[in-house]
C-alpha cells in the first residue's frame, strides 16, 4: 500500500465523506479533501493546482474550499474561491487550520480532517446559505494524487 492508502481507512474516508454532506446540507457551498503523497511544489501553490484541476473554481457563487493534505510532507492547505475570501472573517482560515494541526500533531488525522470540514460548513452556511434551488455542484468523495 502507498502512503496515501495508508493514511486513511475506507472507513475512515467515508465519515469523511459524511462529514462533508452534513456540511453542505445547510449551504450553496463546496467542500473538498485531496490527499497526495507528495509535492515537489509550495504547498500553497499544489493546493491551487488541485482546486483547478477537481474544478473547484467553477461553483455558480465561487464558494469551494478544499483541503489539501500532502501526507509524506506532513503538510496541509485550506483554502477557498473568491467569493468566500470576499466574506469570511480575516481570522477564519487560522482558527480552522489550529483545529486541524492540533488534531493532526495528536495523530488524530480523521478527526482533523472532519473538524476542518465541519467548521468550514458552519461559516459557509452564513454567508452562503441553502436555497431550494441548489445543486451539489462537485463530488463529495476524498480525491487522491
Amino acid at each position: 500500500m502507498s502512503i496515501v492508502e495508508d493514511f486513511l481507512t475506507a472507513d475512515e474516508e467515508q465519515e469523511i465523506v459524511d462529514a462533508i454532506l452534513e456540511s453542505e446540507k445547510n449551504t450553496s457551498g463546496e467542500i473538498r479533501v485531496h490527499i497526495e503523497s507528495y509535492s515537489h511544489k509550495d504547498h500553497y501553490a499544489r493546493a491551487k493546482e488541485v482546486f483547478h484541476f477537481l474544478k473547484m473554481d467553477n461553483t455558480r457563487e465561487s464558494n469551494g474550499v478544499l483541503i489539501y493534505v500532502a501526507v509524506g510532507d506532513k503538510k496541509f492547505v485550506i483554502c477557498g474561491d473568491k467569493g468566500i475570501d470576499k466574506v469570511v472573517p480575516d481570522n477564519f482560515w487560522n482558527s480552522t487550520k489550529d483545529s486541524i494541526e492540533n488534531n493532526f500533531k495528536a495523530g488524530k488525522f480523521k478527526e482533523g480532517i472532519i473538524e476542518g470540514i465541519l467548521m468550514a460548513g458552519e461559516e459557509l452556511k452564513v454567508h452562503f446559505p441553502w436555497k431550494p434551488n441548489d445543486t451539489n455542484e462537485l463530488s463529495n468523495e476524498v480525491s487522491k494524487g
